[in-house]
């Protein structure tokens, strides 16, 4: 954990991270006073273990309205946002929001968006794409993206009581949208709150997210883009559902899975969830198979780890580390099992 400095942006929900080149910038969100347009971004890659916040005030353009479940691309320095929930002035009204209820004295209306807008960060300004083409997505909210090449891809999302499984892509040099992507075979239910996360230069991951029966998923499913089809996977925990939770991808392929909640939101919340789930993708590579079989046999090579090459002796030490915590833990937990069958006799 590390203590964060600075100008701290507000305790939100539904808020949009992404990183760009060691930056890690929040827009938007909810919180008791609202819904917010803030741009806050803190560079990660400090060296004095300080971590600073800073509010961007000082930007060109014009950001989007205020809103909150959005989803954000990251492509050449720039973060490019789609959809979301949230408030507009009856002078910002368009075709680019779906409303869905009004405070008719002040003239705001709430409702769900379809726009686009982009922030290059290195001139620190906002201007929203001329889309050149294409039929765009249905406004949406807590829907999610993802960057393959130069496209832009959405999946799913919510919108009044009615959750969506469409696949839609935009080309983020041309700004021209594909339709509504129709896969061939199998495809996955509709949701919201999930996950999508790139996984090869033409491979997707989706996981999880709330189903249209308010029911929390644990399934996990990969769109391949050149065959233009789903998979869905097996052997998954089905005892591990997740919503509302992040998704990355490892150095080997690992798509990992954190936090989020296992309950429907709207009407349960037992508390949100602190594991990681880890998803293999990929075969691991020769040199990551050895090193863990270094580390499980450690005890058994102790006396020839120190004559390997000086080069990955670190990543060794790294494994052994790893392999002597995951030991004990299973030890730890085979005793307190024991334990307890003890006092159940």
């Amino acid at each position: 954990m590390h203590q964060m400095e600075g100008e701290l942006p507000t305790s939100m929900s539904g808020s949009c991270g992404a990183c760009i080149n060691g930056k890690l910038y929040i827009f938007g969100g909810f919180d008791d006073k609202g819904y917010s347009n803030r741009l806050y971004y803190v560079n990660l890659r400090t060296r004095n273990g300080t971590y600073r916040w800073k509010k961007i005030t000082d930007f060109k353009g014009q950001p989007p309205t205020p809103r909150d479940k959005l989803s954000c691309w990251v492509y050449k320095d720039r973060l490019i946002y789609f959809g979301g929930y949230g408030c507009r002035k009856y002078n910002e009204l368009s075709e680019c929001f779906d409303v869905h209820d009004a405070f008719w004295e002040g003239q705001i209306f709430w409702g769900w968006h379809n726009d686009v807008h982009a922030f290059d960060t290195n001139t620190q300004t906002w201007f929203q794409p001329t889309i050149r083409g294409g039929v765009p997505p249905q406004p949406r909210a807590a829907h999610t993206c993802a960057v393959l090449g130069n496209k832009g891809y959405i999946f799913g999302g919510r919108v009044l009581q009615t959750r969506m499984n469409d696949l839609h892509c935009l080309n983020l040099d041309t700004w021209v949208w594909s339709g509504r992507i129709h896969s061939s075979g199998e495809k996955p239910k509709d949701r919201s709150w999930h996950t999508l996360t790139p996984i090869a230069d033409d491979k997707l991951f989706l996981f999880g997210g709330l189903s249209s029966d308010n029911v929390p998923l644990s399934d996990g499913w990969i769109h391949s883009v050149t065959t233009n089809g789903w998979k869905q996977l097996t052997h998954l925990p089905k005892s591990r559902p997740r919503l509302w939770h992040t998704a990355c991808l490892g150095t080997e392929g690992e798509v990992m899975i954190f936090g989020g909640s296992k309950d429907d939101l709207h009407f349960l919340d037992t508390g949100h969830c602190s594991d990681l789930l880890i998803f293999q993708t990929q075969p691991y590579s020769l040199l990551r198979l050895c090193l863990d079989c270094i580390g499980k046999n450690a005890s058994l090579l102790d006396n020839q780890i120190y004559c390997l090459p000086p080069k990955i002796l670190p990543q060794v030490l790294k494994k052994i580390t790893f392999w002597a915590a995951a030991n004990h833990r299973q030890e730890k937990k085979a005793e307190t099992e024991g334990q307890e069958q003890i006092n159940i006799t």
